[in-house]
């Protein structure tokens, strides 16, 4: 008697086309990055005034108010604020960020997104890596304004694009807390609500002006702003006049500045992709 030699069962088709982990990631950060980048093509005036903004602000306070400040140990006022001006737009990655999360939350878009076959962690990168492409540009703008203005790169080309990619790292980090915050939230207006609770920590800095003229206590809560780090260590790798202060922050800020980055990063990052993925359950 012949035997005939059955075939083995195919394998299913969904363990054939699952997608591995890898091609997940990539497909859902690729995909968050264009639903983004398209928001901004379909929306023109957004752009015009991310772009605009950066204009404005060195006009006001490097012209209108400028003509009223002095640094300490002397120096030109523009140079002193310009790396301020970058620590801002650096910093305000929170706000939008965190408006667009809630935003997405509440229309059901989290929702969407979650159903998808694609890694969480994706989606959210893909988002962070968006906007950092957005505030390449806005820096690049701002930085022709300053140069317009009288502000200059002292130490060199090295220093100066270490100084920037210290503002895009703090940029990467500041979208990771706007999202958590964003989806902790949940709805729109009231992350709406958030962003003036925000804005004073960006205001209370040295920024715009040398913390050695706030009260004492002020002060110690300025000095140890990791905005006010990033600043510090900006104008030090731009060759900029500064007013570092005593405390350890101001005096290792670009220490202070990497140290606070990879904190932030490691508690909001997580947190971020884990309220993502739990949202509404």
């Amino acid at each position: 008697m012949t035997t005939v030699a059955h075939p083995a069962p195919a394998a299913p088709s969904s363990a054939v086309s699952r997608p591995s982990p890898g091609a997940r990631l990539v497909s859902g950060t690729v995909t968050s990055m264009l639903r983004v980048l398209l928001n901004y093509r379909h929306s023109p005036g957004l752009l015009a005034a991310s772009l605009g903004v950066p204009v404005v602000m060195v006009v006001v306070f490097g012209y209108v108010f400028g003509s009223a400040m002095q640094v300490p140990g002397g120096g030109d006022y523009r140079e002193f604020l310009m790396p301020g001006l970058f620590a801002m737009v650096a910093t305000n990655g929170i706000m939008p960020t965190m408006v667009g999360a809630a935003r997405d939350v509440g229309r059901g878009v989290t929702d969407r997104l979650r159903s998808m076959p694609v890694s969480r962690t994706g989606l959210l990168l893909g988002q962070t890596l968006a906007d950092l492409l957005v505030s390449v540009v806005v820096l690049a703008l701002l930085a022709l304004v300053g140069l317009a203005a009288g502000w200059r790169a002292r130490h060199g080309v090295a220093d100066a694009l270490g100084a920037f990619a210290l503002l895009l790292l703090f940029r990467f980090v500041m979208t990771w807390v706007g999202t958590l915050l964003g989806l902790a939230v949940g709805k729109e207006e009231a992350a709406g609500q958030l962003s003036v609770v925000v804005f004073p920590l960006a205001m209370v800095t040295n920024a715009y002006v040398p913390t050695g003229g706030m009260p004492g206590w002020l002060r110690a809560v300025a000095d140890w702003n990791p905005i006010s780090s990033v600043v510090q260590a900006c104008r030090e790798l731009f060759g900029n006049p500064s007013a570092p202060g005593g405390a350890w922050p101001m005096q290792h800020a670009l220490l202070a500045s990497l140290l606070w980055s990879a904190v932030l990063l490691a508690l909001c990052g997580p947190l971020a992709v884990r309220k993502f993925a739990t949202q509404g359950r």
